[in-house]
């Protein structure tokens, strides 16, 4: 990930044994995890040595266990977030990875914030469409395709974030093969028309339901907004007031591009999603 610091500047802790020196392997050669990509993962956001929404991501991280059938014992993964936040001497924000792979090897690696996270937030993201090859109910009956699952199999992901950056911009939006919006890499599509704020439908699309989009959605509701989800089409993004890519440690994200077009901007606004999504 661009601007992460190296690993001496890390805190490794691995379940079952606790925090070790960040330079120690902890994976097999033939884990599964490695290998084929299976296991899952959670992002988390710090903040002054303390996890944001870590209920709700441990949660997340269960249904991804469950799907996989692997084994998940929350209360162990909370010693280990205790034990990895206990040996982080930095203030303010930084990013928490929690890992389990087929090999049953679990660990959290705590870094510091991506150095280009704050320029993001203060510039906004110029982001473009790819395909994703899928339409948009293609995990309807399908669960084998893991819809929905965090998993450590995020080659595409990756792929298409590199991408961008060869077309000058900074992340993706990816749509259905059928013309739909889906979600970014690693974010949510959250947009408002007027007093409503829309995302794209769980379930059949298969995106990964978002932890900060959903205590946003929750928490603008409060506010006395509409909130709903909707099927999308690009020009519908186009055409909205304000377009937000929302993820656990960015935070929402306001795009002042889309596809070369560019977006004006609606600071209050912004600034008001930033702060019910806890930004």
């Amino acid at each position: 990930m661009t601007g992460v610091e190296p690993a001496s500047d890390a805190v490794l802790a691995v379940l079952g044994v606790g925090v070790v020196d960040p330079s120690t392997p902890v994976i097999r050669a033939d884990d599964a995890g490695v290998t084929r990509g299976d296991g899952c993962f959670e992002g988390l956001r710090v903040v002054d040595g303390a996890v944001d929404k870590l209920d709700a991501h441990l949660a997340r991280m269960a249904r991804s266990c469950a799907a996989l059938e692997l084994p998940f014992d929350p209360d162990s993964w909370r010693a280990l977030v205790a034990e990895a936040l206990a040996a982080w001497p930095h203030p303010g924000e930084a990013a928490l990875k929690l890992v389990l792979t087929r090999g049953t090897v679990g660990y959290a690696w705590l870094t510091p914030l991506a150095a280009d996270y704050p320029r993001l937030r203060r510039d906004g993201l110029r982001i473009i469409t790819l395909s994703r090859g899928t339409t948009i109910d293609a995990f309807a009956d399908a669960p084998w395709l893991l819809g929905g699952v965090k998993t450590l199999s995020y080659a595409v992901n990756m792929a298409a974030t590199r991408e961008a950056a060869r077309r000058g911009a900074d992340d993706v939006l990816f749509v259905s093969a059928d013309g739909f919006v889906l979600e970014a890499p690693t974010g949510t599509a959250v947009w408002a028309v007027g007093r409503t704020l829309r995302t794209t439908p769980l379930g059949a699309s298969g995106i990964l339901g978002g932890t900060t989009q959903q205590r946003l959605f929750d928490r603008a509701t409060d506010a006395g907004w509409r909130v709903e989800e909707a099927t999308a089409r690009v020009d519908d993004l186009h055409e909205a007031d304000v377009l937000w890519v929302v993820s656990s440690v960015r935070g929402p994200i306001d795009v002042i591009e889309l596809d070369g077009k560019q977006r004006a901007r609606r600071p209050e606004l912004d600034a008001q999603i930033r702060r019910l999504a806890g930004f």
